[in-house]
């Protein structure tokens, strides 16, 4: 983990996104209560926490476990002024202790795949309200003809992807109803995410010699340059969920 978050230390975003996808998505919820409660699980440095906190007045608790990106978030959120009130807790999103029904929204941007897409939806969905939503981004398969090179490095680094179709079966049997999903943009990869983490992989290769580290930053650049070349076969996509 310490190697990851040097790896990804003063990237604006830890995963995919974009704040107009964020927004995007957050307007397709209705009835949400005035203020609600809102729970970013994984939020890393926040951007679409404070994405959210622009869009909403209510409650958002923040969790992560890197705990220098939950000190951005916080300086971040005391240079906001905002409506919204935004808690940000060092909290694994295997120990989520908050109690039932908590919360009207709970988000999770480029995270959720950490638990898993499957567990993630089943485990959290005692948090969320009746009636209330999900809202998670998930690497999903965009095509089913996939380049064997892209197949082999994602079904390795992450064996459970699957393809539209797939991830939206997991969510009904989860008892979920679909109420939207979306594609995040090619740029939600580059502009905050993959164009500042190669300078980052450049500096680092620089500085060290260890196996661990330079294995890590493999990993890394090799997703970059998969991702510059397949595009087209994969990405991010925003799946909004409701609990009946």
């Amino acid at each position: 983990m310490e190697i990851l978050f040097e790896i990804f230390k003063n990237i604006p975003r830890h995963g995919p996104g974009l704040d107009e996808s964020t927004k995007k998505a957050f307007l397709t919820l209705e009835n949400l209560p005035e203020n609600p409660e809102i729970l970013d699980i994984g939020c890393g440095p926040g951007q679409q926490t404070l994405q959210l906190a622009k869009l909403t007045n209510g409650n958002i608790t923040a969790i992560d476990i890197n705990q220098e990106a939950i000190d951005k978030l916080k300086t971040k959120v005391s240079n906001e002024k905002s409506g919204t009130n935004i808690n940000v807790i060092n909290k694994s999103m295997f120990k989520l202790d908050f109690s039932a029904e908590s919360f009207d929204l709970i988000w999770s941007e480029g995270a959720i795949y950490i638990i898993g897409f499957e567990k993630g939806l089943k485990e959290w969905k005692k948090l969320i309200k009746p009636g209330g939503y999900i809202v998670a981004s998930e690497i999903t398969w965009l095509q089913d003809d996939l380049p064997e090179e892209l197949k082999a490095f994602w079904e390795a680094e992450y064996p459970a992807i699957k393809n539209l179709r797939g991830n939206i079966e997991i969510a009904q049997n989860a008892g979920y109803k679909i109420i939207d999903h979306f594609p995040l943009p090619e740029a939600g990869w580059w502009e905050e995410l993959y164009t500042p983490l190669e300078k980052n992989l450049a500096e680092l290769r620089k500085k060290h010699s260890e196996k661990e580290y330079l294995e890590a930053i493999e990993m890394n650049r090799q997703e970059i340059e998969l991702y510059r070349k397949y595009s087209d076969y994969y990405g991010y996509v925003f799946y909004i969920l409701q609990k009946p």
